[in-house]
């Protein structure tokens, strides 16, 4: 078995086999079921000390080169598991250690989630007269369903709000929902 994964920025309990992080690839795909753009996964794997980012980017090019992934863009930058890939998930998952795949798994749902928020989402930063407004909206298709204007001290503050609003849209919908219509 290869040894040879750059151990930069893993955390103690992370991945430094490369073999370990293409089985890791092919079980979170499986799992999830559902494109994965390859930055924001090398990304994430690395943020949570899980494996290197320039492994994780090598292993996906040799997943798709032998087959156990594909293209799911013609970007090529977001990918999806084939049967040969679920195949070497089911077969080689218990090499992984449960920590791991529940990590690595929990991460790459919160990443898709917030990747899916970004799409449904939309922010404007404005000027009126001295002072600086937000507005946070989520959308149904293109038209807004909810839209949320702030006046904010300044641009860091309007970068957290929306942070904090890609998080969980919904969440901050059903809550001003409720506190609108909560009986006194």
């Amino acid at each position: 078995m290869e040894n040879n994964a750059f151990p930069a920025g893993v955390l103690r309990g992370g991945l430094f086999n490369t073999t370990e992080i293409r089985i890791l690839i092919c079980y979170i795909h499986s799992t999830i079921n559902e494109p994965i753009p390859v930055n924001m996964l090398a990304n994430i794997l690395h943020y949570e000390g899980i494996a290197n980012a320039f492994e994780v980017c090598d292993a996906v090019a040799a997943l798709e080169k032998n087959g156990q992934l594909q293209a799911a863009d013609e970007n090529g930058d977001t990918y999806i598991i084939t049967k040969s890939g679920i195949d070497i998930a089911k077969t080689l998952n218990s090499t992984l250690s449960m920590t791991v795949k529940e990590r690595a798994y929990s991460a790459t749902i919160k990443m898709l989630s917030r990747f899916k928020n970004a799409k449904e989402t939309k922010f404007e930063l404005e000027k009126e007269n001295d002072s600086t407004y937000i507005t946070c909206s989520a959308l149904d298709g293109q038209k807004p369903f909810f839209s949320l204007k702030l006046l904010v001290a300044d641009k860091g503050q309007a970068n957290c709000i929306k942070e904090k609003f890609l998080n969980n849209p919904s969440d901050i919908y059903s809550s001003i929902i409720s506190i609108l219509t909560k009986k006194d």
